[in-house]
């Protein structure tokens, strides 16, 4: 049966409008029927407040969420400690984790995540194998377990199974912890087949490079190739086809390898060698020459940016505003979880350009004087084009991922229209996401997912063993 909303207040793809008449379910299960401004209240639909699209979360890696808060504390022979000596950490706790491990801390993820209004998540997967690299019986069981999570938690999800080979722009062989990262091309390309055969509406199976430390041209040239020749699904428009990401230029120690080896700076040697379009997403691009920024603007990529992540490893700053000048597109993504909230990634990818130039509102222009409003239709736009679906859009044919924002908090209060985004980005900590719909399904009810407390018991009991491992 088809839902009926009516919204006082909803963004629209052209911003804010009022009096908006909701119909989700109708013609299809999941899809956007009717979307209607200024209308009066039909007898059947439910009223509400204040309406928004669903966040796109254009970069996740799940397993790294029971880990949070482990690698805070420096080993007392390290003089410093770095984004390098983070990932030995990363690397010990991987090592534990199964295929049901993942299950459950990647259910557990997705339920925070919807809870504070992402609706889609990009999962950045390269815990492939068992720890000691041998597949497992079914080689895409890791894979499997993500899917399930997502299914189970009501998330849409695009799934990048991760291309990763080398530990080096060197070429070195993985190290023992790197091993169950590992495939060869043929390898790779047998379990992107069988994972694009799992075709249904809240699924999208895309690609990842890693890095091009950990992925060599000529890898690279073989899977861009063989992903050109597969057709899209009947569904999906061309821009949406196999959306290829790939973390890039995150760490100073990176570019100088790049230039010493490749005579190039990362984002450079990548736009010169692949056909970086639309369909890309590069994640991080932190350090960028002002003629990468421009480039990179110009492709159509999206830059995938997670300031939260990037601060907690001392990656450095985007350089958010003269992107934005040129037109660029970006998105956001919460990486590896040290928070879960769409609201904190804009908050702080604003302010941590601030922190720099010692200013405000540098992402507001002259054009939208609002850096929230800004911000938050820039990450919609960018999230939606790296999911490589067509989401973050209250239209109709558009997947009904609805988010409702609680209207009886006092941090809203007084506010119109124009201050509301505003508010919600910058002012307070308390979670003002209330209710959300993911493809015309309610997920979140008053703030709780309809399985949080099933899926939060079966994470502790995993996380509590994995710490006696």
């Amino acid at each position: 049966m088809p839902t009926h909303l009516h919204a006082a207040h909803a963004w629209l793809p052209g911003g804010f409008a009022r009096d908006v008449q909701f119909v989700a379910g109708a013609p299809g299960p999941s899809a956007l029927a009717s979307v209607r401004a200024d209308a009066t209240r039909d007898a059947a639909a439910t009223s509400v407040q204040i309406v928004v699209p669903g966040m796109p979360n254009l970069h996740s890696h799940a397993f790294q969420r029971a880990m949070a808060g482990l690698a805070e504390r420096r080993a007392p022979q390290q003089a410093e400690d770095s984004f390098w000596s983070w990932r030995e950490v990363m690397y010990a706790f991987a090592g534990r984790i199964g295929p049901e491990d993942l299950r459950a801390i990647a259910a557990q993820l997705y339920v925070e995540m919807l809870e504070a209004g992402y609706t889609q998540v990009c999962e950045f997967h390269y815990l492939h194998h068992q720890p000691d690299g041998r597949p497992y019986d079914d080689p895409a069981a890791m894979s499997l377990a993500l899917v399930e999570a997502a299914r189970e938690a009501g998330i849409g999800l695009t799934l990048l199974p991760t291309l990763y080979m080398t530990g080096g722009f060197d070429g070195r062989h993985l190290s023992d912890r790197q091993r169950r990262f590992s495939h060869d091309v043929d390898a790779y390309l047998r379990l992107l087949e069988r994972l694009r055969a799992l075709d249904e509406p809240a699924l999208n199976v895309g690609i990842a490079l890693h890095s091009l430390r950990a992925v060599p041209a000529d890898a690279m040239r073989a899977v861009l190739d063989a992903i050109d020749a597969i057709p899209a699904h009947p569904r999906q428009r061309a821009v949406e086809r196999m959306p290829v990401h790939i973390h890039i230029a995150e760490q100073i120690g990176e570019v100088q390898d790049c230039l010493a080896i490749r005579n190039a700076r990362p984002v450079e040697w990548l736009l010169d060698h692949a056909p970086v379009d639309a369909r890309w997403c590069l994640v991080h691009a932190t350090h960028l020459s002002e003629a990468e920024t421009r480039r990179l603007a110009a492709s159509g990529a999206v830059a995938g940016l997670c300031p939260t992540t990037e601060a907690n490893l001392g990656d450095g700053l985007f350089p958010l505003r003269t992107y934005l000048d040129e037109g660029g597109a970006l998105g956001i993504g919460s990486d590896s979880h040290i928070s879960v909230s769409p609201v904190e990634e804009l908050r702080w990818l604003e302010y941590g350009q601030r922190l720099v130039t010692r200013h405000r509102n540098i992402s507001a222009s002259a054009a939208q004087p609002s850096s929230g409003e800004t911000l938050f239709a820039h990450a919609l736009a960018g999230g939606a084009k790296a999911a490589g679906g067509a989401l973050a859009a209250l239209a109709p044919g558009h997947r009904a991922d609805i988010v409702v924002l609680d209207d009886a908090s006092p941090l809203l209060a007084g506010r119109s229209p124009q201050q509301l985004v505003d508010t919600w980005l910058f002012a307070g900590n308390a979670n003002l996401v209330r209710d959300v719909m993911v493809g015309g399904e309610w997920v979140v009810r008053e703030h709780r997912h309809r399985d949080a407390e099933r899926i939060a018991r079966r994470y502790r009991g995993v996380v509590e063993r994995l710490a006696r491992a």
